[in-house]
């Protein structure tokens, strides 16, 4: 924002120095994508730049990484690039098989987080609702809980309970933490809302489903969706629940990185964090375009 005409010279001074202190914390933290993204075309098998690498030759940077994540852990990776090659690829590269595994268990549990969240939220958005705060308290408790502890109590009950080791304990675990993210991208998305609205229609005679589907839904779906988004990245970038809870088979694509930290050190871990920051960015991008649609809606902002 511009400074008016009539400041001071101290004004104008604090204005810059506020600038430079937002341009370096943004650029602190910024520089470990902007680091990242150069060493995943790295030739060599190294974790720091090389020499030519600064000296900008061509013949230093390569995609070998990125088509690591194709070939490793495949039967045949050397064979002709045919339709047995890509499903030999399918069946047994195991960045390809971890990438399956956080996209089904993120959908899945997705839907789960997203449909009691959008419930629990409608619920504590009615003034007569009674313990509330308290309510709210316990439902966000995993955003606030150390990870740990919920991956501890969680090893301990699915063992009890026979869920350990299977993928409807690891959806039910990443619901478990995406339930809040829902919770508070909707309950602020309900801030705005004219609860009129809901009255008019079952005045009318709808019912509670119609009134859902035709008015609430519709005017809640940005935050909604937003929710969704947040839960989903919750769900793909966890790896200390799946540790503890996850078979040994059960690789996800975080659990995959933390073993090739542990076990074989490649660059190819690097590879895998750029496509994580495209996609990150590609969900926040959509995410604030839903609050932006939302803000609209709700006559928050101009249109």
């Amino acid at each position: 924002m511009a400074l008016p005409t009539h400041a001071s010279t101290l004004e104008r001074i604090w204005h810059r120095t506020y600038q430079v202190i937002c341009a370096l914390i943004f650029l602190f933290l910024i520089a470990p994508i902007l680091i990242v993204i150069p060493l995943s075309f790295n030739a060599e098998p190294y974790f720091t730049f090389t020499e030519g690498m600064l000296k900008l030759d061509a013949e230093a940077y390569s995609t070998r990484w990125y088509d690591l994540l194709l070939t490793f852990g495949m039967q045949a990776p050397d064979a002709p690039r045919d339709g047995n090659w890509w499903s030999d690829a399918w069946e047994n590269a195991a960045w390809i098989n971890a990438a399956k595994n956080s996209v089904i268990i993120g959908f899945f549990s997705t839907l789960v987080a997203t449909a009691l969240g959008t419930l629990a939220a409608l619920g504590l958005s009615r003034p007569e609702m009674p313990f509330r705060r308290a309510i709210m308290a316990v439902l966000i408790s995993p955003m606030i809980v150390p990870i740990i502890i919920t991956a501890t109590g969680l090893f301990f009950f699915y063992s009890a309970t026979g869920l350990a080791n299977s993928y409807t304990g690891i959806i039910l675990a990443h619901a478990t933490l995406g339930i809040p993210f829902v919770i508070i991208t909707v309950t602020a998305t309900l801030v705005g809302f004219d609860h009129s609205l809901t009255r008019a229609a079952a005045s009318l005679g709808a019912s509670p489903s119609k009134t859902f589907f035709s008015i609430t839904l519709p005017l809640i779906l940005p935050g909604v969706i937003s929710g969704a988004l947040f839960a989903f990245v919750t769900s793909f970038d966890e790896v200390v629940v799946v540790l503890f809870i996850a078979a040994h088979d059960q690789q996800t694509i975080p659990r995959q990185m933390w073993n090739g930290i542990r076990e074989q050190i490649s660059p190819a871990i690097l590879s895998v964090a750029t496509l994580l920051v495209i996609i990150s960015i590609a969900l926040l991008t959509t995410v604030e375009l839903l609050r932006r649609r939302s803000e609209r809606l709700r006559g928050l902002s101009p249109g």
